[in-house]
């Protein structure tokens, strides 16, 4: 045989054996190799197990026991009993066996207003002789030990300037502008009045601030029972006897317009940083201002002379209230006497400390959930705000056991704040925010906040931004209402307050945030997805504007196991809704906030716009389609996107990037509505979707406000061009939201 044949022999057979090799190899499927273990803790989603766990370990008994310790003394801001909350809460998160992975404390130098102990603040009747047939208590009646308690701070008006003013006594209903109006149409003269005011419809400062505008140089607070107590005015119908404000009840509270400390706007009050003068400080009383009790308050109201007031501005004194000016001539005091208010507050700064916890994320450590509410008390405290504080006592306790025993670790941070002096205007949130303005704008992921944790025990009730909605949906969902295990929060919720959506038939109905606790500085100043949770009560059976005890002396754990929350069920369940809440937004691969449903919310303002406003607009040749155009690129946006999150979530090979970049877009969509330069008289009030306003109409706010002032005037008028100003920065905004939305190139 040929060599050459022997040789094609060889070399064909070995051609034959290659590529039956290959094909073995290319053909035959093999296992996939295993994915890191990295790859997969970056792709670990919620343990929708451990939430059960963690809701089961939330203990109403350890809530009440929290809230009797930090109950037992007034701990007003900056006071002793404050300071040793600071202590108690630092140990609580320094606890070898529950606490949290560091805990501390940070100090500002805060701007803060006391009365006088040794001086104390007054309304006197005085006669033209100089006696006084009629000086108002100087402290509430003490029905239990805790209203006895040294420690309690004498009722008065935080940042009432001190004076002395005596004058003739007017009726000016809430002290709004328009009430005020009211009494120069039925011809009251209010130069040199002093004016009798109810808590209601206008902001504590305001009161004050309007009523000076019209003459008035002093003003007189108090509480009116139809207001609070359901028209309740006896004492045997009030606490301890119901959860009724009692008559000599007095409601504290800080008379500031503005939140932060007030020598240092935008600047976070430390010891070094550069002040303004006392004289530069806007939205507090220009004319002293003391609060007092509703028995004290009908001695003069009922006694007054002049016509009968308005039907709507009577109340539950138990007489006509009379207009006034001056008392009537054959009453308990002649028309001849004057009402004198005796201010002897001051001001000066003091040290007051936020506590700082923090769990460390896994993965996304630079991603931080912040939990919060304040510390500081007008006096005990018990509902405001100690029974928040007791939910997050008890939030920490589980999670900090779990943490400790090594069974648990949020993907991301979870910073929880424990804020001082917010009594007097949101002061150690906002200082917090100032402080760590940059980082918190470039991590924070949401706020929860708990304040007031337990209004009442009749339902949920919460307030938020439109992208919480769906997160605080499914914990409501899924956390059972005290004492019922077959109904949820959810479906109890929404048998007390609904409303029906245009996505998803009847739901809970999510009220707005204003600018009440510590979630302001959050969302108005930062743009941060921010939310409020509490219990409450059932509004067909009380018309109270809020629980009777607020900011008195009566706020006291007695007060709140006796008539809030016996057993403390309550508590618990809104501990159980705010971890489940915590959880979702710490451990969720993707963030589980729906920026879709902004696209109502944006609907509701254009249509409201359409409808009351485009026929006026036309006129002054300002076009809203260029809004509706941004609002339907917004909505666009946003189905894209969760488009997107849908398919991410589905897909078993998740790419670590790619959550990234979506979580990054549904974090800073909330700060896409931000333009700092949109209301330059409104300190800190940026968001130009919930900015404060002074219309009632269910728009953007700045249009709102603009488009009241303009109305009725020639449309070259100034008033117009701010219409037109604010008709941009709605548009502007919603443009940039939809933008961030968007793909990234």
């Amino acid at each position: 045989m040929r060599w050459y044949i022997i040789l094609g022999g060889v070399l064909g057979a070995a051609g034959v054996l290659t590529i039956g090799l290959l094909l073995g190899h290319f053909a035959i499927p093999k296992p996939s190799a295993p994915e890191p273990n990295w790859l997969q803790d970056l792709s670990q989603d919620i343990d929708e197990s451990l939430l059960q766990q963690i809701a089961a370990e939330i203990d109403a008994q350890q809530i009440e026991d929290h809230l009797r310790k930090l109950t037992l003394v007034p701990h007003m801001a900056t006071t002793k009993g404050d300071e040793d909350l600071v202590k108690l809460i630092m140990n609580r998160w320094q606890d070898k066996d529950t606490g949290l992975d560091e805990a501390k404390d940070e100090w500002y130098h805060a701007f803060l207003s006391f009365p006088n102990a040794s001086q104390p603040n007054s309304v006197a009747v005085v006669l033209p002789n100089g006696s006084m047939p009629f000086i108002s208590q100087r402290t509430e009646s003490g029905d239990t030990e805790d209203q006895r308690d040294p420690d309690v701070v004498q009722p008065y008006a935080a940042f009432s300037p001190p004076g002395n003013p005596k004058g003739k006594l007017v009726y000016a209903n809430q002290g709004k502008t328009s009430d005020y109006e009211e009494l120069l149409k039925q011809g009251v003269d209010l130069a040199g009045t002093i004016a009798i005011v109810r808590y209601g419809g206008a902001g504590r400062s305001a009161k004050a601030i309007n009523g000076a505008i019209f003459g008035v140089i002093g003003v007189i607070v108090y509480t009116d029972p139809k207001d609070i107590n359901d028209g309740k005015a006896l004492e045997n119908e009030t606490y301890p006897h119901s959860w009724y404000l009692p008559p000599s009840g007095v409601e504290r509270g800080s008379y500031n317009g503005y939140f932060g400390d007030l020598l240092t706007p935008y600047y976070p009050a430390k010891e070094h940083t550069y002040r303004i003068n006392e004289s530069e400080i806007q939205g507090i009383p220009p004319i002293p201002t003391q609060p007092i009790g509703f028995a004290d308050a009908r001695m003069l109201i009922c006694e007054l002379s002049g016509p009968k007031a308005p039907e709507t501005w009577q109340g539950s004194l138990g007489c006509d209230y009379p207009l006034g000016p001056g008392f009537r001539e054959a009453g308990r005091f002649s028309n001849t006497s004057e009402v004198q208010v005796n201010v002897y507050n001051y001001r000066e700064i003091r040290r007051s400390a936020n506590v700082m916890g923090v769990i460390r994320g896994s993965v996304e450590p630079d991603r931080y959930v912040l939990y919060g509410n304040h510390r500081d008390s007008w006096v005990h405290g018990a509902i405001d705000p100690s029974s928040g504080t007791a939910v997050m006592l008890e939030v920490t306790r589980v999670l900090g056991k779990k943490l400790k025993e090594g069974k648990w670790r949020p993907r991301r941070s979870i910073v929880f704040g424990s804020w001082g002096a917010e009594e007097f205007g949101l002061i150690g949130s906002t200082e917090y925010t100032e402080e760590y303005f940059s980082k918190l704008r470039e991590r924070a992921v949401a706020y929860i906040n708990v304040d007031i944790s337990v209004f009442a025990n009749a339902t949920f009730r919460a307030q938020g931004t439109p992208p919480v909605q769906n997160v605080i949906f499914k914990a409501a969902q899924q956390v059972k209402i005290p004492n019922n295990t077959m109904v949820t929060v959810y479906d109890n919720w929404k048998r007390f307050f609904n409303r029906t959506s245009p996505s998803y038939g009847l739901i809970p109905s999510l009220g707005t945030l204003g600018a009440g606790s510590d979630y302001a500085p959050f969302i108005h100043y930062l743009g941060i997805t921010s939310m409020d949770l509490a219990y409450t009560y059932d509004r067909s059976k009380t018309s109270a504007r809020i629980y009777p005890a607020y900011h008195t002396a009566y706020d006291t754990f007695d007060y709140a196991k006796r008539y809030i929350d016996p057993g403390f069920t309550s508590h618990q369940t809104v501990a159980r809704t705010a971890v489940n809440i915590l959880l979702r937004l710490s451990d969720s691969l993707i963030l589980p906030l729906n920026v879709g449903d902004y696209g109502e919310t944006l609907d509701t303002f254009y249509n409201f716009t359409v409808t009351q406003y485009s026929a006026a607009l036309a006129a002054c040749s300002l076009d809203l389609k260029p809004l509706g155009d941004a609002i339907a690129r917004f909505k666009s946006a946003a189905t894209h996107l969760n488009q997107q999150t849908a398919a991410v979530q589905q897909d078993s090979q998740r790419s670590p990037l790619k959550v990234r970049m979506i979580n990054d877009q549904l974090m800073l969509l909330e700060r896409a509505f931000l333009n700092p330069l949109a209301f330059p008289d409104k300190f800190y009030y940026s968001h130009v979707l919930w900015a404060s306003k002074t219309s009632g109409d269910n728009t953007f706010p700045g249009l709102a406000d603009a488009y009241a002032k303009a109305r009725g005037s020639q449309c070259e008028a100034h008033a117009w061009k701010e219409v037109h100003k604010h008709l941009t920065i709605a548009i502007q905004a919603v443009e940039n939201a939809a933008s961030t939305l968007e793909a990234v190139i």
